[in-house]
């Protein structure tokens, strides 16, 4: 149910869990679906009576001069880390948590949080300092499960403009937040040991649904801004053009000297014109000129299609790097730094990982008659296309804050999404055991929400 940017009561009780288990209860599953509620409809935490700076309030859409735009909400947060929530929870959904942190012991031990190694959210239910998200699950023997992890051993990489690389284990000892899981080490064997213990310690006929992970051209984050997100009349376009007359004759000089070939100087070569521009970005996997002639040629060209840049970004093009500066204008003086912006490099980075991720994925759940692959990325990819997806009583998009699909994060769903995703999950269920769960209606789910609460 983590929404707009947090986690608050009302998007945990429209998560896809629970809506599914709604559906479920309606065609015969009995017991209740008890989640972690946090303390109010704010979002963010506060640990030890203050509020945790990477935990924020939700956003909300508020009124500015240029129109709604997204603002944490005002207010206090009241769900406090250390007020551990006791008994066991069916929604075991941990935000930010990769495929590994399901099984590290400690994950939900509050003395870690201080130095990263302890997930706050985990630490406010789980049922021992020592214990496990999957340890916590198993001891519920499950006749039924769903599995959504993988996201963010890719997403992380990705928001953070790809600072991060793909984790070694050995000899780099723990991964960084912004690191890519490895597929065949790590993310392979730790996703089947999560499914071999849910079948097993289940009962013997323990059903599950494994969830695939979407492509990010899927999600508004990385698609919203556009390539040529920088206006520039004629007389701007020939004053930022003045700057990078050096460089530009610089990277003829490197071809003359075969340091580069031409279609690489070709794409490097900084051009600024009347009209909408592609900013200027720093990309480390362009040839090192440095050492030729220094500091006129450092790393830069401008964005293409294929790279992306990040909705947290949009707010930073055409603003000053440094006050009082005007030949500091980023994007134009001033390029996009890695961590603004996802390379097209980058991004087929992630896109390998999750396409590996995935068929591991689906690779066990085929292997088990009990397990049923949901194909969700295919879900969220017609949700992107121009047309948007038709769920029965209305249309979504993947449009950031009017599309309807996602929330004001960019990244996770609104509670109409997450109803669709329930519904994916409802029909493959009815289709592989020749079930009668009933669908849910995503147009009755809300969608964003103003400063002032009101939908």
């Amino acid at each position: 149910g983590f929404a707009d940017g947090a986690l608050y009561q009302s998007a945990q009780i429209d998560s896809f869990p629970n809506i599914l288990a709604q559906s479920l209860a309606k065609a015969g599953a009995s017991g209740d679906f008890k989640q972690p509620l946090a303390a109010d409809n704010l979002g963010g935490l506060t640990l030890q009576g203050q509020p945790l700076e990477n935990f924020k309030t939700r956003f909300v859409l508020a009124s500015t001069p240029t129109g709604p735009a997204p603002a944490h909400q005002n207010g206090t947060p009241t769900t406090e880390v250390g007020n551990i929530l006791t008994g066991q929870f069916n929604n075991l959904g941990v935000p930010g948590a990769k495929t590994f942190h399901l099984t590290a012991p400690g994950y939900g031990n509050i003395q870690g949080v201080a130095i990263d190694r302890a997930n706050p959210y985990f630490v406010r239910f789980a049922s021992a300092p020592d214990t496990s998200v999957i340890a916590d699950a198993l001891a519920q023997s499950p006749s039924f499960f769903t599995l959504w992890i993988g996201n963010n051993d890719i997403l992380s990489y990705s928001t953070a403009g790809g600072v991060g690389e793909v984790w070694s284990p050995v000899p780099d000892g723990a991964p960084r937040s912004e690191d890519i899981t490895p597929i065949e080490t790590v993310f392979k064997p730790t996703y089947a040991g999560i499914v071999d213990a849910l079948t097993a310690k289940g009962t013997n006929s323990t059903q599950g649904a494994l969830l695939n992970l979407p492509a990010i051209t899927s999600i508004p984050f990385f698609t919203t801004v556009p390539t040529k997100a920088i206006p520039l009349d004629q007389a701007s376009a020939d004053a930022a053009n003045q700057p990078y007359a050096a460089y530009n004759q610089g990277l003829d000089l490197a071809v003359a000297n075969m340091a580069i070939t031409q279609e690489e100087a070709d794409r490097r070569k900084i051009v600024f014109a009347a009209g909408q521009n592609a900013p200027v970005m720093l990309d480390d996997n362009l040839t090192d000129l440095t050492a030729l002639i220094s500091p006129a040629l450092v790393n830069l060209r401008q964005a293409t299609e294929d790279d992306f840049i990040l909705l947290t970004t949009a707010g930073r093009l055409g603003t000053l790097r440094n006050d009082n500066d005007p030949t500091s204008i980023i994007g134009v003086g001033a390029p996009l730094m890695d961590s603004e912006v996802l390379s097209g490099y980058e991004a087929a980075l992630v896109e390998e990982h999750r396409q590996g991720y995935n068929q591991v994925i689906k690779e066990i759940a085929d292997s088990n008659a009990n397990l049923i692959f949901v194909d969700i990325a295919s879900v969220l990819a017609d949700a992107s296309d121009a047309d948007g997806l038709d769920f029965g009583t209305g249309t979504v998009t993947s449009q950031f804050a009017e599309g309807g699909a996602f929330s004001l994060d960019g990244i996770h769903p609104t509670a109409k999404g997450y109803a669709i995703t329930a519904n994916k999950v409802i029909d493959d269920l009815n289709k592989a055991f020749s079930a009668n769960i009933p669908r849910v209606d995503p147009g009755l789910f809300t969608e964003v929400f103003f400063e002032s609460g009101s939908n």
